[in-house]
């Protein structure tokens, strides 16, 4: 199974990273991909995302067009966290790959 799980609200990040987590759990050998954009990608510098954003099992994508919008450096962000030329185009790619839409 793929899944991409969209975050492009702050305040969604604790429920994404429970679905994910319980996913994980259920379904280990799913491919998932966090897709963050719009104001959302301020998450990826929250300390209590940090663990989350950690997962060895996910990858996570952040919006370039947002992070300009909210003046957030590439360097700022975990060294595993793939930018991505715009968060719209990248759900467009994962769902024409085959990755099921979450929006948590």
């Amino acid at each position: 199974m793929k899944v991409v799980f969209h975050i492009d609200e702050l305040g969604k990040w604790i429920e994404t990273s429970k679905n994910v987590l319980n996913l994980l759990k259920d379904a280990p050998e799913t491919d998932i991909v966090v897709s963050v954009n719009g104001i959302a990608v301020k998450g990826y510098l929250d300390d209590e995302n940090s663990d989350f954003i950690r997962l060895e099992k996910v990858t996570f994508h952040a919006c370039n067009n947002a992070l300009k919008a909210n003046n957030i450096s590439e360097e700022s962000l975990p060294g595993n966290v793939e930018v991505v030329p715009a968060g719209v185009l990248d759900l467009i790619k994962l769902q024409e790959a085959g990755y099921a839409y979450i929006k948590p």
